[in-house]
């Protein structure tokens, strides 16, 4: 066994290599992992020369990310050198490993307790909160998102990134004046800090600021390079959600062909990403032509993933948008794996994903009725299976359009509803206000249809 030596990282945490020749490597990964950086990835150039304990995890880290149905099992033989090494491991390390571990085995409930007593620990492990902040995202608890920032915050507030991690964080949980704080602090101490500009956007589209967003993400958008492929879409996603409010249609296409969708099409991030652009341009009346096609077969390797509900749903509405049978098979394994999704997260598959699903493929093969069923039983517990507000309005979207189809005099009340409450936090949306003109001009109120 080689003789380990601490060192340590940009941080300051103590970490335990067998080869200081690694360290470079791993700085890659630390910093990559908090800057959203596709830097992190170079890591794996170690995975076979370095059975150094936090090498091994990080290998794992990053094999669990591909959030695919094999992830875990590509994971396991890094753990378990990393666990081999874990005698010559620090506590710290330990734990990090052992989150990983409880990650692997699907029970993430003890993985966000150990990212928790970590942040408690050894505030400056921010690899550590960021990933717990990530459970918490996927499993709905955005308080719980925000508490691990406030943890690591008084020793580390000289970390950009961190401020940024708050200021999602602090978003998720509707307090938009401190998220907004946070993140022109984050931006102010390093302008390239892409979750900060991600989670102003948050800000700004909750806020009706849709000019102002647009003009914001686009003024930082030079500082978008050398990002993994999430960050980089998902920003971009952000520009184009701008653009369908404020009624710039073909930018808002051209965003999604050239920035969005084709940088990593195999990846499960880059996949949804697509997916819930395409359903909202439809949903906004905006022809796709052929866009489907293309994204459901870079889908049909997901009929069996069920790695989070979040993400499965969207795969499901992308074939079945697209037409293709596999949207069946997916339909029917999400119903047979949710009575034994492991107990942290079994819920949210049962009781959320399920009816979702089902009202999904309903809208997407035009049974309204049965789409109104089964997403108007998810919508009140849709926090459940994760995404962030945003990303879960599409969930809400189609329920409404689900609503204004059926063409009843009741489901165009309940869409009325619904419609207004959104324009009135959002005054200079012209896609809902187009969309409550004709509900009001269905419901006999015309004279409604261009107010003000």
């Amino acid at each position: 066994m080689p003789s380990a030596t601490l060192h340590a990282d940009s941080f300051g945490n103590p970490l335990t290599l067998d080869d200081a020749a690694s360290l470079p490597l791993v700085e890659d990964f630390v910093m990559g992992f908090v800057s959203t950086e596709a830097r992190a990835v170079n890591l794996l150039a170690l995975a076979d020369s370095d059975a150094s304990p936090m090498v091994q995890a990080y290998c794992a880290t990053l094999h669990l990310f591909a959030e695919s149905r094999d992830a875990a099992a590509n994971a396991r033989p890094f753990l378990a050198k990393a666990r081999a090494a874990s005698e010559r491991a620090t506590a710290r390390e330990r734990r990090y490993i052992a989150a990983i571990e409880a990650w692997a085995e699907g029970d993430i409930a003890r993985a966000i307790a150990l990212h928790a007593e970590q942040a408690r620990e050894h505030p400056r492990d921010l690899v550590s909160v960021k990933l717990g902040q990530y459970h918490c995202f996927n499993t709905g608890d955005c308080p719980g998102m925000l508490r691990l920032a406030l943890a690591a915050l008084p020793a580390a507030s000289d970390v950009p990134y961190l401020h940024g991690m708050a200021a999602f964080a602090y978003e998720q949980c509707h307090l938009m004046r401190e998220a907004e704080a946070s993140a022109r602090r984050a931006i102010g101490m390093c302008r390239k800090e892409p979750w900060a500009h991600h989670a102003l956007a948050h800000v700004m589209l909750t806020e009706g600021r849709l000019s102002e967003g647009l003009a914001f993400m686009q003024g930082v958008s030079d500082t978008w390079r050398g990002l993994n492929s999430f960050m980089v879409t998902h920003n971009w996603w952000h520009v184009a959600l701008f653009l369908i409010e404020l009624g710039r249609d073909d930018e808002a296409l051209a965003l999604y062909d050239h920035e969005v969708w084709g940088v990593v099409k195999d990846y499960s991030q880059d996949q949804i990403g697509a997916v819930s652009l395409l359903a909202r341009f439809e949903l906004a009346g905006i022809g796709v032509g052929a866009r489907w096609d293309d994204v459901a077969s870079h889908l049909l390797q997901r009929t069996a993933d069920h790695v989070l509900p979040f993400l499965d749903l969207q795969y499901l509405y992308g074939l079945a948008r697209a037409g293709r049978p596999e949207a069946d098979a997916l339909l029917c394994n999400i119903e047979a794996h949710a009575p034994c999704a492991p107990l942290s997260t079994r819920a949210a598959w049962q009781s959320v994903c399920v009816p979702a699903a089902r009202g999904l493929v309903a809208h997407a093969r035009g049974d309204f009725a049965s789409a109104i069923e089964g997403l108007g039983s998810a919508l009140p517990r849709l926090v459940e299976i994760g995404g962030s507000h945003a990303q879960r309005d599409l969930f809400e979207q189609v329920y409404l359009d689900a609503l204004v189809r059926t063409g009843s005099q009741a489901a165009l009340a309940g869409a009325q509803g619904i419609l207004q409450q959104q324009l009135n936090g959002q005054p200079e949306s012209l896609r809902l206000r187009r969309q409550a003109g004709e509900v009001y001009v269905r419901l006999g109120l015309g004279q409604l249809a261009s107010r003000p």
